[in-house]
């Protein structure tokens, strides 16, 4: 079959289409000029003829358009998008950039990239790498750097993340109990009552106690929010024990995040406990707050959550008991206004002659009904 005449022109409607010999099929040009029709029915049969060159011309157009479009590698967008967000998120970025999956992808043109090249950093990676592949993608979508998605958001691969869990009140009971070292005693104490994060907790200083509203407060490395929370008596038992100036744990503050979370492991690893980490206090609060009817709204504030999303998702493993339907209808029923008492100082329902105009004007308020809401 002569390849040039691979596709032919026909109308239909007002409109132009092209249709596939080899296939059969038929497919809309989108255009009732005669003459862009034929044009992109041109570049149809010369693409069908030597993809190569369809290439090669695809990257002139390209260069026009923007010059770097057609040499940028990804390492620069991973460069871009380790710039974003505050330190802590930074340094996440720049961490999981290095992973020798990311090593098929760093050194590769954009304008050249397929399907083919991300499925295959997904599969040499960990659920981490399909995560961060996804906002390296939408990063040069959204900045123009990619004229199309390479791989679109329905065939995305799901990434299939470890489970994760709050940690029990028995298992804090034990790891407290075996902990030797007072100070890291302290710092778990302190996660299970607040329920931040471990550079959060380890960072917070006697300052951030105000001890004339009682509340505890600080801004989150992560984002940035601002958490505050009421300090109840469990919490005072732990805050009057540690000190009043400076950092309230000297030594945990001074160890690197990874340093703590190793510390926390081997601890666990000893007493037999498995799934858990120092961040599983933070899901536990949660789980916590949604068991006994905490606001949610509240929960979301004191753990600093900047979306409702995310702190749904950190209470979801919560057992919740619903009570009784009709435990609501009697409290309802109590609550309701009963019938006015008789007042002594009336005769069948009439005041008594010794009775004041002032106290037969207080007695009517009080026996007033309650206007509805």
């Amino acid at each position: 079959m002569d390849m040039t005449k691979r596709y032919r022109l026909f109308r239909r409607g007002g409109l132009y289409y092209s249709h596939d010999a080899q296939t059969g099929k038929q497919a809309s040009l989108r255009t009732a000029d005669k003459g862009a029709a034929q044009r992109l029915l041109n570049a149809k049969n010369e693409s069908s003829q030597n993809p190569h060159l369809n290439l090669a011309l695809g990257r002139v157009y390209l260069a026009a358009h923007d010059p770097k479009l057609v040499t940028r590698t990804w390492s620069e967008v991973m460069a871009e998008l380790s710039s974003h967000g505050r330190e802590p998120t930074q340094a996440r970025y720049q961490r999981a950039f290095k992973s020798k999956a990311f090593d098929r992808l760093r050194c590769k043109p954009l304008a050249e990239t397929t399907s083919s090249d991300f499925l295959a950093v997904i599969k040499a990676g960990r659920p981490s790498t399909n995560h961060y592949l996804r906002r390296l993608h939408n990063l040069a979508l959204g900045l123009g750097w990619l004229a199309w998605p390479i791989l679109a958001p329905e065939v995305w691969p799901e990434a299939s993340w470890k489970e994760k869990r709050g940690i029990t009140l028995e298992e804090h009971q034990r790891i407290v109990a075996k902990e030797a070292n007072l100070e890291r005693k302290q710092y778990y104490q302190l996660l299970w009552e607040i329920g931040a994060s471990q550079t959060d907790a380890a960072t917070l200083t006697a300052e951030q106690v105000d001890w004339s509203t009682r509340t505890l407060s600080y801004l989150r490395h992560k984002t940035g929010e601002l958490a505050t929370i009421q300090i109840g008596e469990r919490l005072e038992q732990i805050l009057r024990q540690l000190p009043s100036h400076g950092p309230l744990f000297p030594k945990v503050s001074s160890m690197k995040e990874n340093h703590r979370a190793s510390e926390f492991y081997r601890r666990c690893k000893i007493l037999g406990i498995r799934a858990v980490s120092l961040h599983s206090y933070r899901y536990a609060w949660a789980e916590r707050a949604k068991e006994c009817g905490y606001p949610e709204r509240w929960a979301q504030a004191a753990l600093g959550h900047n979306s409702r999303a995310i702190h749904q998702a950190y209470a979801q493993k919560a057992k919740v008991v619903c009570p009784p339907l009709e435990q609501y209808e009697k409290s309802l029923a109590k609550s309701k206004v009963s019938p006015p008492r008789p007042d002594p100082n009336q005769i069948n329902g009439a005041p008594t002659p010794e009775r004041s105009a002032e106290a037969l004007e207080s007695s009517e308020q009080i026996q007033a009904p309650i206007p509805s809401a």
